[in-house]
């Protein structure tokens, strides 16, 4: 089956399972470091906590678990101990700053980043000046631990380009120093061998702005002579083996350490571990950004080159035993002449005679080759130390801050440690001195820091008993009487001084000092561990025996006199070189100060500096000399706990309370022992502390309350403290595990519910589209077959279009009947619905329209329906009648009326043309319900039956004639502004709609029977109406216009002042009688 073969990992399968292991099992040690329950495998990381705290063996114990679990940092109380690990441990990364950046002190795991962090932070908050004091052996890590610091800085400080400026030169500032300040010596590959205080500024936002460096003591001795298995100064051999050819062709150097004596005294010029050439590289970018130009950078190499090239000058003795250049090596001096820029025969006897001063003369003195060799080493050596103090100058320049504002600062003191080898010279005297300098300071600001606490938080302080290393101090520096006062003495007063009158000087003086001793002044078995040249000086940290052999001539460390002449012929040559012989030429007798000397007075500066800052510690040991991983020698570590004074710090740390804590941070760990704080107390962090101590059962010797924190004052007790919460952790821990097994499971189950629910909305989403594809379909296709006689593709289709016609037209039905236009274009299928419909439309507003009439209303449309039947069509001005109302009559006032007695039902005023003439006669005109009167100033002049009448003629001037069958006079020529009213009623009156005729042209009528008379008709430019010379009636009217106004009547003849009113509204009524 194939489900049952197993395949073979890959290497790189193999490899990641590896590193994830790897990554656990890392993981699970900080776990275990957090919990002070697996003390019994990894210890504890605060000494103060150790039961036995005076214990040295359960101090080493507990530093070799935690070695042994590649745990490297302890602390006591804030002194942060290192150990070297030498390997790789992958804790340096940036995601490791991240995770110290802003956490308190003691919230994770000891680390250099948690102690960087805390000395920021505090500067920050109290806005005051801090120092970070890193002390050890040589090869205890010293330097790796003040880069990481810087490193820490560079990351967690705010960022922009001019700050980045700054963080590049800080950061490569440490390359430059190393290269020309440090050696690989038997400790150590990279072993500082000068002590260094830098100072980091930043400004009232935290960033970095500046720095500035301080070197003491650099091991010149180190440029002459290398013991075996040493090498000199990085520089050397990084120049040789990795400048360019044509820098080292004009340096004059070839590319072979073994050719240069000063290299190969140790005989490791090439170390496995060193690589020479990419240090050169990273030592070149690092002169260029901080600043050192080409020009100087070129002068600071060929300075350099010219100590190789003194180191291989030779001197052989002549005759009388006096040096000169050996033969062989007589060109070797050409390259140091040209770089250093002096004349080669002032070198020559600079380097072979002695210039004495007596009285006003001057005496060269020739030198033996003992004495030559000696000012040759003794040039070198001041040539390369004031060559590094100029180096210092520069990159402080490229580092000083130009901003004058208040500036708070962390100094970096990277400072040798205690010091003991098979043979201890001068400079093993000075280093250890300076460590009794600091251990001194040290236990000052320890004591002082815990007294300033105790006080702040109202703690009785009480004194703590220690070993005063004051003694040996003034042993060292007391004036007069101190050894650095009898060194000096012995090296400025005249006559024959050596190192041996120096130690019976000290013997004199020094003679019952129970911590000096020597071969003379020693008992019976201590003299057997003496040399007659040794004396022995009981340090804080043990005994150490120092040989008096050079302490003299390496606290002058003098050229002679005649080399001031070699500067003074090109004292600006090399701009380092003219540093050189500026300050170190000088004669003891002109206010010199010896090195001894020079290095008390720079330590007393130092001790000032760091008096003014509040300290840190970073203490730092050396598990074997042979620098394997995993190796803890407890001899050598015991020695190193001893001289660093950690057991000292230790008993001071624990001389009142072991542990401390702010009281927000001890009640947030342990709130959940007491059912009273737990899972939040709302009350004061004092309060809520005081509960749960004494529900823990605390006794009152047992812990005090402060001001802002709890002091414990014995280990066991907060122990049982953390046991009780371990076990605690596990029932909570069952009940976060139940809850949050319960808040997956039901967030599992709201998910399947949502995902039922999604599934069952998708699904109808599906047929929904599904049916919407099919109804789009058959919608294209009814579309594309709409034309077609009904069928099953386009039936659908031909019903939406119904229907949506139907709706359409229901929302846009017309108003009224006169609303001829909105009625909707019906589609093809629609055609013979739509005219049905708009019939049956129609109707029905007719109907709403004739229902919704009055009586009168009626009437009136009864009568205008009767002059659409006469006029529509036959006369022009009939639209323009249409919406003007009959009346009843059209005169005012008629209760005078000769026929009010006959019930009117219409009257009005007309022209009538009479007969003789045409002449125009005014009158009035009314009709009652049998017959028609003329009436004249209320007398009746004519009487018009309706049965009589024959028909009348209307003309397109509204001229009306009237004939009558019988009427002797002739018919009526009648003219009347509302000719259509009139014509109408008459019509309706004498019910002879049907004799009404609309002439147009010329019209005949009868003046009286057997005589005719014509109206004949024009246009004209005005309105007239007169006789014609053929005795005609002449209308002259105006073309009609689509007006809303008729014109006025005109003419010859105005008889009255109402006809110029009239219209040519003329009618003509045949009479049978008067």
């Amino acid at each position: 089956d194939a489900r049952e073969i197993r395949r073979v990992p890959t290497c790189g399968e193999i490899s990641i399972k590896k590193h994830y292991l790897e990554a656990r099992c890392n993981r699970i040690l900080v776990d275990m470091e957090g919990a002070l329950t697996a003390r019994d495998r990894v210890g504890i990381q605060d000494f103060v906590l150790l039961d036995s705290y005076t214990s040295e063996s359960a101090f080493l114990d507990n530093l070799r678990k935690r070695f042994h679990e590649n745990l490297i940092y302890t602390y006591i109380g804030t002194l942060l101990v290192s150990v070297n690990p030498y390997k790789e441990l992958g804790i340096y990364t940036k995601k490791q700053m991240d995770i110290y950046m802003g956490v308190n002190f003691f919230e994770l795991p000891p680390h250099i980043y948690a102690l960087s962090d805390n000395a920021y932070r505090t500067m920050l908050m109290e806005n005051n000046n801090h120092v970070i004091l890193i002390s050890g052996e040589s090869g205890a890590g010293k330097t790796e631990s003040s880069k990481k610091i810087l490193q820490f800085y560079a990351v967690s400080c705010p960022r922009t380009s001019l700050l980045d400026n700054v963080r590049d030169r800080l950061l490569l500032s440490n390359p430059v120093l190393e290269a020309f300040g440090n050696a690989k010596t038997l400790k150590n590959d990279n072993s500082s061998r000068f002590g260094k205080y830098m100072d980091i500024q930043f400004d009232f936002q935290g960033e970095a702005v500046g720095g500035h460096i301080l070197s003491y003591l650099l091991e010149k001795s180190r440029v002459v002579h290398q013991n075996h298995g040493e090498r000199n100064f990085h520089i050397f051999y990084q120049l040789v083996e990795g400048a360019e050819d044509g820098l080292l062709r004009w340096l004059g150097l070839e590319r072979n350490c073994q050719l240069y004596r000063y290299l190969v005294q140790g005989q490791c010029a090439k170390v496995s571990s060193i690589s020479d050439k990419t240090d050169w590289r990273t030592v070149r970018k690092a002169l260029s950004v901080i600043e050192i130009s080409e020009a100087d950078t070129e002068h600071l190499f060929g300075v350099i080159a010219s100590v190789l090239h003194l180191g291989n000058i030779r001197f052989e003795a002549d005759a009388r035993g006096y040096a000169t250049l050996n033969t062989l090596t007589s060109s070797v001096l050409v390259s140091p002449v040209q770089l250093l820029g002096v004349h080669v025969q002032v070198l020559r006897e600079g380097l072979t005679h002695r210039k004495i001063e007596a009285r006003a003369e001057e005496v060269l003195s020739p030198l033996t080759a003992e004495h030559a060799i000696y000012a040759r080493d003794a040039l070198a050596k001041a040539i390369y130390g004031r060559t590094f103090a100029w180096l210092v100058n520069k990159t402080n320049e490229s580092l000083a801050n130009k901003d004058s504002t208040r500036k708070t600062v962390i100094g970096l003191l990277d400072i040798y440690g205690f010091e003991v080898f098979h043979v201890n010279s001068f400079e093993q005297f000075c280093i250890n001195y300076c460590n009794e300098k600091l251990q001194q300071l040290f236990i000052q600001l320890t004591l002082k820091s815990e007294q300033e606490e105790y006080e702040a938080e109202g703690i009785e302080w009480e004194a703590v008993p220690f070993f005063n290393n004051k003694i040996i101090c003034d042993l060292v520096e007391e004036k007069h009487r101190g050894i650095i006062s009898v060194l000096d003495e012995e090296c400025l007063r005249p006559g024959e001084a050596s190192d041996l009158t120096f130690l019976e000087k000290l013997e004199e003086k020094l003679g019952g000092h129970p911590h000096f001793v020597t071969h003379k002044l020693a008992d019976q078995k201590t003299r057997k561990t003496l040399e007659r040249g040794d004396f022995r000086l009981l340090h804080y940290a043990g005994e150490v025996t120092y040989c008096v052999v050079g302490f003299l001539d390496k606290n002058n460390d003098l050229l002679y006199k005649n080399i001031k002449d070699v500067s003074a012929l090109n004292p600006s040559a090399l701009l380092p070189c003219g540093a050189v012989f500026g300050y170190m030429l000088q004669s003891p007798g002109l206010g010199f100060l010896q090195v001894a000397t020079q290095f008390k007075s720079s330590l007393a500066g130092l001790t000032e500096i760091l008096m003014s800052k509040e300290p840190w510690y970073v203490r730092c040991l050396k598990p074997n000399n042979s620098k394997q991983s995993g190796c803890f020698d407890d001899v050598l570590v015991r020695h190193q706990v001893k001289y660093l004074g950690l057991m000292e710090h230790l008993r001071v740390r624990r001389a009142g309370f072991a542990y401390r804590r702010r009281f927000e941070v001890f009640l947030q760990r342990y709130k959940a022992l007491c059912p009273d704080t737990w899972p939040h107390w709302k009350g004061k962090p004092a309060d809520g502390v005081q509960r749960l101590v004494i529900h823990l059962g605390y006794r009152p010797d047992e812990y005090k309350m402060g001001r802002t924190k709890i002091f414990i004052r014995h280990p066991r007790t907060l122990f049982a403290t953390e046991d009780a919460f371990e076990m605690c952790k596990h029932k909570l821990a069952t009940r976060i595990q139940a809850k949050y097994r319960g808040y997956r499971v039901k967030g599992a189950f709201h998910r399947q519910r949502d995902a039922c629910w999604r599934g069952m909305q998708a699904r109808k989403e599906r047929e929904r589209r599904t049916w919407a594809v099919k109804v789009i379909k058959r919608f294209i296709k009814g579309f594309m077959n709409r034309n077609q006689p009904v069928c099953v593709d386009n039936a659908e289709y031909l019903t939406f279009v119904r229907q949506n016609y139907l709706i359409r037209l229901k929302e846009n039905l017309p108003k009224n009947l006169l609303d001829k236009n909105t009625w909707l274009t019906p589609p093809p299928i629609m055609q013979e619905a739509s005219r049905i419909l708009h019939q049956l439309y129609v109707r029905l507003l007719v109907r709403k329209y004739v229902r919704g009439l009055s009586a009168q209303r009626k009437a009136q449309l009864q009568l205008k329906s009767l002059t659409s039947a006469l006029f529509k069509g036959k006369k022009e001005s009939y639209p323009q009648s249409v919406s003007k109302p009959f009346v009843g009559t059209r005169l005012e006032g008629e209760d005078g009326s000769p026929v009010r007695c006959k019930a009117p039902q219409y009257s009005v005023l007309v022209v009538k043309y009479d007969r003789n003439g045409f002449r125009p006669r005014q009158r009035q005109l009314v009709l009652t319900q049998a017959a028609a009167y003329l009436v004249e100033e209320a007398k009746i002049k004519q009487r018009v039956e309706y049965g009589s009448l024959k028909g009348w003629l209307s003309l397109t001037v509204e001229l009306c004639v009237l004939s009558c069958s019988v009427c002797p006079q002739g018919d009526l020529v009648l003219q009347c502004d509302h000719l259509f009213e009139l014509v109408t009623k008459l019509s309706m009156l004498a019910n002879k709609a049907s004799a009404i005729k609309v002439v147009q042209g010329s019209i005949r009528f009868d003046i009286h029977p057997g005589k005719e008379g014509f109206v004949d008709f024009r246009s004209g430019q005005e309105t007239m109406v007169y006789r014609a010379k053929n005795g005609h009636l002449m209308v002259v009217s105006v073309p009609y216009c689509n007006s809303a106004t008729i014109n006025a009547f005109g003419g010859v003849h105005r008889p009255s002042r109402h006809i110029q009113y009239y219209n040519a509204n003329m009618f003509t009524i045949p009479m049978s009688t008067h």
